[in-house]
């Protein structure tokens, strides 16, 4: 196939060419710079364009390329040290060259992206269904770009595709600067003896040749069924865990220290679409392929150390101090060493009438005074000195040497004229340097200003949200009253959960009802996130005692520390100080657990509470009318009903059941209400269908899990079948 790559040159790129060419694949490259800066192998062609070149419409109609491989994040072309001015050369270079390939419709254009696009704090494996949330200039361009080719897909029916790699790492280049965490901790250790780690974060790594054999297995597959996919090892790894291997490997003296601040942070993308279409295997774990890393970076180690840095270890410490001793002294060595060549000259230009009143030391001295400022223009002198003197000695003793005024004059010149040009020398590089420290600091006052910004953007968007709710509050109270009222007794709880999750504006929402004093089982959920719990808890236990302290004291719950297997926010149903219903909610994203939510699931559950309450008084009044006499078994009517409730709720996904012919023979409803009374859980129900037939009625229960209680109702005395067609 011909395949088309963009972006500059770095180490992945290289490996992604390398991986084309093994393949059979012919490789062009368009480099995005005019300069020859990198080289590349094995590549047929080489177009140095930039991207906002009016000549990439021609380059495509030339090559007709069946892929196009925009490296997107990975791109070095882009310095994002100025984020904010390269994240609008970055749009306009990738509007131009989707532009340029839509008019020439030439194969599938592919974009790298990364786990960037994602600035929140997430507790589950992050899905490509997930909208991106990203904080940063840099962040922001990559989501805008994922956003771009979503459209052209749509709009100019353009084949686009967008990877998200996570935390992609790989051995680096001597002197190279990467981003990922690995290279990051590594070379903290080199330069300072010290990792610092934070144990609240946690993210999954995957080597380089990992994620391109994954990459390439979807790009140039013919399975595709998405348009996005994320390209993860799903292996979470802790920064902390990640320092300590580090620092095993170094094994250089170096200290971890615990950073370890704010709340739990956990960002892995979920690869499981990928791993549908595609299983693979990782053949680089994150241990190997951090040794790897350390490895070659702690025998580079002089590549990746400033001169400032103190190093790590015995033998870092000694090779950091052998560089600043050599650099220091070069300047002198190097002063000496070309003082021989300028004393020959000066002998010879004595001896010649041309060159006799040219002063080879006098520029000797200047060249040093330019190049190196005062303190070399001294030393210099001393030496010009020295071997003025010594020429002069030749025909003269030093002591009539010395006691010429010429000499003086000379040497007066000299040195003043050395002097003034090593300290304008010195206050040129003085200028400089604090004009460099000047700019380095106001970047940084700038980038504490867009974090700041950032961050009051944010909180912005929050409060007009929550502006808006309060605005359509009146509306909303109206929706929730009205589309509960207008269902029987029976499906309250069911389109329950289904009004909290358009209200709650989260797709993932549970009910349970409390069964008793310990435990709850659940009622209706809007997905299967919302039912992780499983359908009946413990909520008293010690995992728990959190949410339960909050609700115990009528509080809503708020999982301010992202804690696994509990849900984002939980409140509450009470009747009577007895807790009736507890409602959770999953899908709310780290930024909106505010008190303006908690306040409006806090009016939401006294609605749900009105609503459950005004409906069970509605069937305690109509008990005598509902069960057969003497018993608690529903009378056909009331049972029908019930039954097409829970029908219509599972159609809509809200819960699950299954009906039960129960084989009673001649028994009487009584008795045989009696027997299985203790056979079926307080939230299962019995009834009366097609005349006089007794079925039992089992609440989130499926077909798999069903085969306890049928073995109970035999044991009972009574065979049962499972007939869910009996209500259609």
């Amino acid at each position: 196939m011909v395949v088309l790559l963009i972006g500059g040159g770095s180490v992945m790129m290289n490996a992604v060419i390398d991986k084309l060419n093994k393949n059979g694949h012919r490789v062009y490259l368009l480099t995005g710079r005019k300069d020859k800066k990198f080289t590349y192998r094995h590549v047929f062609e080489k177009f140095y364009f930039l991207y906002d070149s009016g000549s990439l419409k021609d380059i495509f109609e030339s090559i007709k390329p069946e892929v196009t491989l925009f490296m997107g994040a990975y791109d070095t072309n882009f310095d994002w040290g100025e984020a904010r001015q390269e994240s609008v050369r970055y749009i306009g270079g990738l509007m131009n060259i989707l532009a340029a390939l839509s008019m020439v419709k030439a194969g599938r254009f592919v974009y790298l992206s990364s786990q960037e696009v994602y600035g929140g704090a997430y507790v589950d494996d992050i899905k490509e269904e997930e909208p991106s949330s990203p904080v940063g200039f840099k962040a922001l361009a990559l989501a805008q770009g994922e956003e771009i080719c979503a459209n052209y897909r749509k709009n100019q029916e353009l084949d686009t595709m967008v990877l998200r790699l996570d935390h992609v790492y790989w051995v680096p280049e001597k002197g190279g600067v990467e981003t990922d965490p690995c290279f990051q901790m590594c070379r903290e250790a080199l330069r300072t003896g010290k990792i610092s780690a934070n144990r609240r974060h946690a993210f999954s790594l995957l080597y380089l040749n990992d994620a391109l054999e994954m990459a390439y297995k979807v790009i140039f597959g013919t399975s595709r069924k998405y348009d996005c996919y994320h390209i993860s090892s799903m292996e979470q790894v802790g920064e902390m865990e990640l320092a300590e291997k580090i620092r095993d490997v170094l094994d250089a003296g170096v200290e971890v220290v615990d950073s370890t601040v704010g709340m739990n942070s956990r960002l892995v993308l979920d690869g499981n679409r990928y791993k549908e279409e595609h299983p693979t295997e990782i053949f680089m774990n994150w241990e190997k392929g951090v040794e790897r890393v350390v490895t070659f970076m702690k025998r580079h180690s002089g590549s990746f150390v400033m001169e400032e840095d103190t190093g790590a270890g015995l033998g870092g410490k000694v090779w950091n101090s052998t560089r600043r001793i050599c650099k220091a002294l070069f300047p002198y060595i190097e002063n000496l060493i070309l003082f021989f060549p300028f004393y020959l000259l000066h002998c010879s230009a004595a001896e010649s009438a041309f060159f006799a009143r040219l002063d080879f030391l006098l520029l000797y001295v200047l060249l040093f005074a330019a190049i190196h400022g005062q303190g070399q223009a001294v030393f210099s002198g001393l030496l010009a000195v020295a071997g003025y003197c010594a020429w002069q000695m030749k025909e003269r003793t030093g002591f009539e040497v010395l006691l010429d005024y010429n000499t003086y004059v000379w040497m007066a010149q000299l040195f003043i004229v050395g002097l003034v040009v090593g300290y304008l020398k010195d206050q040129l590089h003085f200028l400089k340097g604090e004009s460099s420290a000047r700019i380095q600091y106001l970047e940084g006052q700038l980038r504490d200003i867009e974090d700041i910004n950032d961050s009051n953007v944010r909180m912005k968007h929050n409060f007009e949200a929550q502006v808006v709710n309060q605005k359509e509050s009146l509306g909303k109270i109206y929706e929730i009253t009205s589309s509960l009222e207008q269902y029987g007794p029976e499906e309250v709880l069911f389109y329950a959960a289904q009004v909290l999750s358009k209200l709650m504006d989260s797709q993932d929402v549970a009910v349970y009802t409390v069964a008793n004093g310990d435990y709850a089982r659940l009622f209706s959920a809007t997905s299967r996130e919302a039912r992780k719990l499983g359908n009946s808890i413990r909520y008293t236990d010690d995992s728990m005692a959190e949410l339960y302290g909050e609700l115990k004291e009528h509080r809503v719950y708020v999982n301010r520390n992202m804690t696994d297997n509990l849900p984002m926010m939980a409140s509450a149903v009470y009747s009577e100080d007895n807790m009736q219903l507890i409602l959770m909610l999953w899908g709310i994203p780290w930024e909106r657990m505010t008190l303006g939510e908690s306040n409006r699931l806090t009016i939401v559950g006294y609605l749900i509470q009105n609503a459950v309450v005004r409906a069970n008084h509605y069937l305690e009044a109509l008990r005598n009318q509902r069960y057969v006499e003497g018993t608690k078994v529903l009378d056909e009517e009331a049972f029908t009903q019930l039954a097409k409730a829970f029908l219509d709720a599972r159609d809509k996904g809200l819960t699950e059941y299954v009906l039960l012919e129960v084989q009673a023979g001649e028994s009487n409803y009584e008795q045989v209400a009696s027997t299985l009374g203790s056979a079926i859980r307080q939230t299962d129900y019995l009834g009366i269908l097609k005349g006089n037939r007794l079925y039992a009625l089992l609440t989130n229960t499926g077909r798999d899990n069903v085969g306890g209680v049928i073995e109970r109702f035999q044991k009972a005395g009574y065979a049962c079948v499972i007939d869910e067609e009996a209500i259609l």
